[in-house]
């Protein structure tokens, strides 16, 4: 089996954990999403690496190096996803680890300095509204105070959720690596964009991650029957929702030249019914930039019209503020490398931000980051029918284990 089939077997091998029926479910903290960690732990395992698992639940899997105490360089992603999303997001970075480890072994390569794999937990935030909450704890970000009693779709708190993994969250404090001297980490991630397709390169280095600040709204008007409640009488939360949503749009768009973006997406209707004038409303909005003065000009309006909706049609709004995370710039020095990696290949790559938040956005913490992208189809993404070319995948393997053994070995150039 060459490499290139052998990466295929691997990464249908983790699609086979699933508990949908329409593309890939694979819930952070769940059976699925256990189950698929511990097989990933046999994976790494059979290729002699050292595995651990933090109070967190991330993996971390260890090949020595040949001089004893240099700080590892670390490489990986998430294996969770969101509901019905697709086989590439998260897993193609994980696999790409254990494809270079592979490589390493089957080369005989001895690195100076020691390699780890990190699969990080609860990378999505389909679940509890809150992202990266693996790479938070690694990076001594996690917050049990503010995430503890956030609830999933089936009113289950993460503090619960983690209980049923054998997980205390009272623990997760010593996940924490920022003690820990770490030479670099590297994320290979599909783009889940249309821009590399679009500008027909093959890598993405990339500058920066865009961060998100995360709110819960609830409009609050009077349900009334819909037959009866005169359109000039109703207190319609819905709408004063709508609106919100349209405006929302509107300074988003103005904010277009900043990589600003704002989206609406859960709106929840409760006790909702045909005929009845929807009185209570929660709607989830999520705005992210690179800049940090255009997201708070983006804020800022969103509300002072929450503030006029409210008057106008005579509605209470109260808002709730889920996360609020800072943008980052990635290794300047990293990504001078990565460039020169694909200048000697004949690599085209764009540099280029990143509107999606990724692990490496809070590694950043802790040392070195590098982030490159692999071309997605059509820019889809957290969706059944994401898709990336096994040949570009491959691609940017090669690339990630030529900056993986860069930083690994003491003495290394591009001469």
């Amino acid at each position: 089996m060459d490499s290139r089939q052998r990466y295929q077997v691997l990464l249908n091998k983790i699609n086979q954990y699933n508990s949908g029926d329409k593309g890939i479910t694979r819930i952070a903290y769940t059976n699925e999403e256990q189950t698929c960690t511990h097989a990933f732990m046999r994976m790494c395992k059979a290729e002699g690496l050292d595995i651990r698992m933090d109070q967190c639940g991330n993996i971390i899997a260890r090949r020595e190096g040949r001089i004893k105490g240099l700080p590892p360089v670390l490489m990986g992603s998430h294996l969770d996803t969101v509901y019905q999303g697709g086989k590439y997001d998260g897993v193609v970075g994980v696999t790409a680890a254990l494809e270079v480890v592979k490589r390493l072994n089957e080369k005989g390569i001895v690195t100076d300095h020691p390699i780890e794999i990190i699969s990080f937990a609860c990378e999505e935030s389909s679940r509890f509204g809150v992202s990266t909450l693996g790479s938070k704890a690694m990076a001594g970000l996690f917050d049990k105070e503010k995430v503890g009693n956030l609830k999933d779709r089936d009113g289950m708190t993460l503090e619960e959720a983690l209980s049923l993994c054998a997980f205390e969250i009272n623990s997760i404090e010593f996940a924490s690596r920022r003690d820990e001297k770490i030479k670099a980490f590297f994320e290979l991630h599909v783009e889940q964009g249309p821009v590399l397709m679009n500008d027909n390169k093959k890598i993405g280095i990339v500058t920066g991650i865009a961060a998100p600040v995360r709110l819960s709204l609830i409009i609050m008007g009077t349900p009334s029957h819909s037959g009866t409640t005169p359109m000039n009488m109703r207190k319609d939360a819905f709408l004063g929702a709508s609106e919100i949503a349209l405006e929302l749009e509107k300074i988003a768009i103005e904010e277009q030249p900043y990589g600003t973006v704002a989206t609406v997406g859960v709106v929840d209707i409760h006790s909702g019914a045909m005929n009845v004038v929807p009185g209570e409303v929660e709607i989830k909005v999520d705005i992210r930039s690179t800049s940090v003065d255009s997201r708070q000009r983006v804020l800022t309006h969103l509300f002072q019209t929450i503030e006029l909706v409210g008057r106008t049609r005579q509605l209470e709004i109260i808002s709730h503020e889920i996360i609020s995370e800072e943008p980052v710039l990635l290794s300047a020095e990293i990504n001078d490398v990565i460039q020169k990696i694909c200048e000697k290949r004949n690599l085209p790559y764009n540099m280029m931000p990143s509107g999606a938040g990724h692990d490496a956005m809070n590694m950043v913490k802790l040392c070195p980051t590098g982030l490159i992208f692999v071309p997605s189809v059509n820019g889809l993404s957290h969706h059944p029918d994401e898709y990336t070319d096994l040949d570009d995948i491959l691609i940017g393997i090669e690339v990630l284990e030529e900056v993986v053994l860069h930083y690994s070995k003491i003495d290394s150039d591009f001469s």
